[in-house]
This record gives C-alpha cells, structure tokens and sequence, in this order.
C-alpha cells in the first residue's frame, strides 16, 4: 500500500471505507488565519473531497510566526490569505476541489456561502462571527466545530454533532469572561495546531461515521491544564438559536455600515451594506494624489494616509489601521470614499 492515502487508511476507524467518505465531502473553513490554515491543510492532506476557504483579511508580517501556509513573498506580494491559501493548498494536493474566497461573511451572504456544504470548521477571531456562524449552521443543519485559541490556551467544542446539545448562544452565558485577545497577550504556534488538530480530529470522526460527544474541551499548552466539560445540561429550551421557535437573531441583515476590530492588530474593519459597490481603479486613480505608497491590484487597494495604512477589498471592505476608533476610521473612510 504505497497510494497517497495509504498509511491513513491503515488506520483501522478510517479504513479504505473511511477514506472514500472523506473523498465525498465537502468542508466550509471559516476564517484563513492561524486555524483556519492548520485546519485546512490537515483536510487537504487528508483528502477531504472539496474544500471552500473564506476569508476577509490579507497576509500581514506578524501571522507569519503562526499562519502555516503562508511565506514573506505573500506579505510582499500583499496577497488575500484565502488567495494565498488555495495557491499553496492545491499545490499540496491536487486531488482536492479547493476554492478560495476573499469575502467578509455577513447576515447577507452566510447562507449562500455554506450552502453545499457538509459541515463548517470555525477559525473566526471573533465571537459575533462565530455566533452568526453558529445561526447559520442551524438553519442549514450543518454541524459547526467551534475553536478558538489565545496565548498558550486552546477551546474547542463540536456544535450539532448529536441531536438535543446546545449551540454556541446557549453557552454565552456559561462561557468565562474573555478579555484577553492575541492584541493584547499573544499567541504562541504551538496552541494553534493543537486547537486544529482537536477540531480536525472531529472533523473525520464525524465524516467517517465515528460517534463524535459535544464536550467543550481546553487545554493549555505552556501551563499543561487541561478540561472536558459534558455540556447537555446547559441546553436552554428557550434558545433564540436552537430551541423549538428558533428566530436565529444574529441572521438578522443589517443594512447600515458594519465596524469590528479586528484581533491581533490596532485595525477597523469598516463593512457596507450589499448594495454598496466599490470599483478598484477607480478609487485607486481618484486618492493617488493625496495618498502615498499606492499599491493596487486585483485584489485590493492599499495605500497609506494621514498616518494609517488603508486597505479596500473589491467586496467594499475597508481595514483602517493604526486606530481603534470607530469614530476616525469613519471619518478617514468618508474623506476618502465620500
């Protein structure tokens, strides 16, 4: 046995059986960054039929210590992680149905994104995303494998992977307190891959047949603590998100300029609306005598301006760097988108 999936299927609970399961399936990633490349090249070297990476950020120099797939040309190159991350991913496996998508996912797209698909892997930076993926992932009765990772300390927790568990909102309120972010304590790579490696785990138990229990499980890797909570009793029969009446609130469209600050960096995030269209070489050509260090490419339009580097995806995504007031970074994106 010398095929590429050999020693995997050597593995008795996958086996040969297992091995075309996961050539039959199909996997959503949420997020292109520290998770979200660990998770998807185990998939992709697992040989996971097709896989759809999305992300809304580009390839910065402090990822690099921690986000696997990614090289200094790509920060050079100033590259989309999830254009960054097909590249290197179908280079790794050709086998695979890889598609990369530069994209913010809202209440407007979620549904349309993850529908297709047989499960979502979480590797958001942020709880209101995860709480949309999360409503997202009900509606559609996809199982949704939460995971998040900070310093030295790693949560993971499989969501919709056995009937009658809580969701992610019914846990809100259990959850500790976080405060602590990878801006403000950091992180370390080792956590990283242990997270994906609990979550991917998961991932082939569930696709492979293997009973999968919805634990919410830590671990700390530089202190050694480690829990596994048993979570059914947190179930909350009156869960706006997965109780009988369900009204999935956090896909309720929101029509008005989004902000979010984004993990990791003195960065807004500035979103419109759908119906908001912005052409790149237009904007480019319009702000290239009041801007500086004008880069443009298919992709996006990067330049640096009254002391903070801006970013426009072709989505009508705008990142404000160096500020994290919502009040300026509007400010800076009216004077320069009007």
């Amino acid at each position: 046995m010398n095929s590429k999936y050999s020693r995997q299927e050597l593995f008795a609970p996958i086996g040969v059986e297992g091995q075309k399961r996961l050539r039959e399936a199909s996997v959503f990633v949420l997020g292109a960054g520290a998770l979200g490349s660990s998770g998807a090249e185990m998939l992709v070297r697992a040989g996971i039929g097709r896989l759809t990476i999305v992300d809304r950020d580009i390839i910065e120099w402090t990822n690099l210590h921690r986000q696997q797939l990614y090289t200094e040309q790509d920060v050079v190159d100033q590259l989309p992680k999830a254009v960054a991350a097909e590249k290197r991913l179908r280079s790794i496996n050709k086998d695979v149905q890889i598609t990369g998508i530069v994209t913010d996912v809202t209440p407007e797209n979620v549904l349309d994104l993850f529908a297709g698909h047989d499960l979502i892997v979480d590797a958001t930076d942020n709880i209101e995303t995860r709480l949309l993926a999360n409503d997202a992932a009900l509606t559609l009765g996809l199982p949704f494998f939460m995971g998040a990772c900070v310093g030295s300390y790693g949560l993971t927790f499989p969501i919709g992977v056995q009937s009658g568990q809580p969701c992610l909102h019914c846990l809100l309120d259990t959850l500790p307190a976080q405060h602590m972010t990878c801006d403000t304590v950091g992180v370390i790579s080792p956590v990283v891959v242990t997270t994906a490696a609990r979550q991917i785990a998961g991932v082939l138990k569930y696709l492979t047949g293997t009973k999968i229990e919805p634990k919410l499980e830590s671990v700390d890797v530089w202190t050694e603590e480690r829990a596994s909570i048993q979570v059914a009793g947190f179930k909350k029969s009156d869960c706006p998100s997965c109780s009988e009446h369900a009204s999935y609130p956090f896909l309720t469209a929101n029509l008005s300029i989004r902000s979010a600050v984004l993990c990791g960096r003195d960065t807004i995030q500035l979103t419109w609306p759908a119906n908001r269209k912005v052409e790149l070489s237009p904007f480019a050509e319009s702000i290239r005598k009041s801007v500086s260090n004008l880069n443009h490419n298919p992709y996006l339009v990067a330049c640096e301006y009254n002391g903070h580097r801006i970013v426009l995806f072709r989505d009508g995504r705008m990142l404000i760097h160096g500020t994290k007031n919502i009040v300026t970074a509007k400010k800076i994106a009216a004077e320069l988108l009007g």
